[in-house]
C-alpha cells in the first residue's frame, strides 16, 4: 500500500504554489474571485469544514445563516486530500474554516489563524496512538512516527466522543457569532441545541455499553481512542495508520489479545481494505463487522451513523442495556 508521505508532500507543494499565485492576483481555476468578500449564496458567510464530522456540526450550528461547504469529498480518505485550485478558492473566500490540526497536513499549511477554528483546541485531547485503558506493554508499533505524520502529538479523532463534540459545538457557536454578529443569537441558540443532542447521544452510549461481556474492541486502525476513553472500553487497533499494513508481529500480538479477551468480532472500516481484519478474524475464530470512524460522509448523518456504531458495539461486546 502506498505510503501517505508522497501525497502529503505533493499536497503541501501544490498548496504553497497556489498561495503564491494568489498573492500575485491569480484566480485561474478557482470558482470565486479572491477579491470577493467572505460570503456565499445570498450574502451568507461562507464557512468551510475540512472533513465530514465538522461539516455536519457546522451545518447544525450555522443553520440557515451560513453557507457551509466541505473540502473533502465523500468517499475520499481525509489524509489523502490535496489542496487544489477549487479548495484554495474555498479557503480564501471563507469567513471561517473549521478543521482539526493533524488530520490533513495540507489544510494545516493553508489556513490562517484569523479565519480558522481548530476544533481540537476546544477540548482535552489524548496522546496519539494511546488507549488510556490499554494494559502496560501493549503500546503500538510506530506510535511516534504516526504522530509526526499527522502533524500533531495527539489523537485527532475527537468527534468520536459526543461530549467532546458538544463542547466543540458550543465554541463553534461563539466563533460564528463573532464572524457574523448580525446573526449571533441564532448561532448560539443552535449551538446549544446541537450540544444537547450530542449529550443525549452520549447518554445512549453510556447506557448501551454499561454492561458487556467483554470491553475489548479490535479495530482496523486506532481511531476510536476517544470513544474507548469515554465509555471505559479497551481499543486494540490493528494499525495506527489506515494506509500502512501492520507488521506480522503486530498481527500476532493483536491475535493473542483477541483470543485472551474472547473477542468475537474484528471491526473493519468503510474506507480501509478489510483484508487484514478478515485474515485476523479467521485466525481467532471471529467474525467481522463495520465500525465507522466517520472520516467520510455515511449513508445517513452523524447521529444515525453513531447509533449504528453503538448497535455494532453492543452486538460485538455482548452488551445488555
Amino acid at each position: 500500500m502506498m505510503s501517505r508521505t508522497p501525497r502529503m508532500l505533493a499536497g503541501l507543494v501544490t498548496g504553497s504554489a497556489l498561495l503564491a499565485a494568489a498573492a500575485c492576483g491569480s484566480t485561474s481555476g478557482s470558482t470565486q474571485s479572491s477579491s470577493q468578500s467572505p460570503s456565499g449564496p445570498d450574502g451568507k458567510p461562507a464557512v468551510v469544514a475540512a472533513i465530514y464530522p465538522l461539516q455536519w456540526l457546522t451545518e447544525q450550528v450555522g443553520g440557515s445563516d451560513a453557507a457551509v461547504s466541505v473540502l473533502t469529498a465523500p468517499g475520499v480518505e481525509p489524509h489523502d486530500l490535496e489542496i487544489g485550485a477549487q479548495q484554495m478558492a474555498q479557503l480564501q473566500d471563507a469567513a471561517l474554516t473549521v478543521y482539526i490540526k493533524g488530520v490533513q497536513p495540507a489544510v494545516d499549511e493553508a489556513v490562517t489563524p484569523e479565519t480558522s477554528f481548530d476544533a481540537a483546541t476546544a477540548v482535552t485531547t489524548l496522546p496519539a496512538g494511546e488507549d488510556p485503558h490499554e494494559e502496560e506493554g501493549q503500546a503500538h508499533e510506530g506510535e511516534e512516527a504516526h504522530a509526526d505524520e499527522e502533524g500533531a502529538s495527539y489523537d485527532p479523532h475527537i468527534w468520536l466522543d459526543p461530549t467532546r463534540l458538544a463542547t466543540v459545538a458550543t465554541k463553534l457557536g461563539e466563533r460564528l457569532a463573532a464572524a457574523d454578529p448580525a446573526h449571533a443569537q441564532g448561532y448560539k441558540d443552535r449551538a446549544t441545541r446541537t450540544a444537547s443532542a450530542l449529550t443525549a447521544l452520549d447518554q445512549e452510549f453510556a447506557k448501551g455499553l454499561a454492561t458487556c461481556t467483554t470491553r475489548t474492541m479490535v479495530t482496523a486502525h486506532a481511531a476510536f481512542g476517544y470513544l474507548a476513553d469515554r465509555y471505559k472500553l479497551q481499543q486494540v487497533g490493528i494499525t495506527l495508520d489506515p494506509e500502512q499494513e501492520p507488521s506480522p508481529a503486530r498481527v500476532a500480538e493483536v491475535a493473542a489479545i483477541a483470543k485472551n479477551a474472547k473477542v468475537t468480532t474484528i471491526f473493519t472500516e468503510t474506507l480501509v481494505s478489510p483484508k487484514v481484519a478478515e485474515v485476523l478474524a479467521q485466525e481467532v475464530g471471529a467474525k467481522t463487522a463495520v465500525l465507522d470512524p466517520l472520516e467520510s460522509k455515511p449513508s445517513g448523518d452523524y447521529l444515525s451513523a453513531m447509533r449504528d456504531n453503538l448497535k455494532s458495539l453492543q452486538t460485538a461486546l455482548g452488551c445488555t442495556a
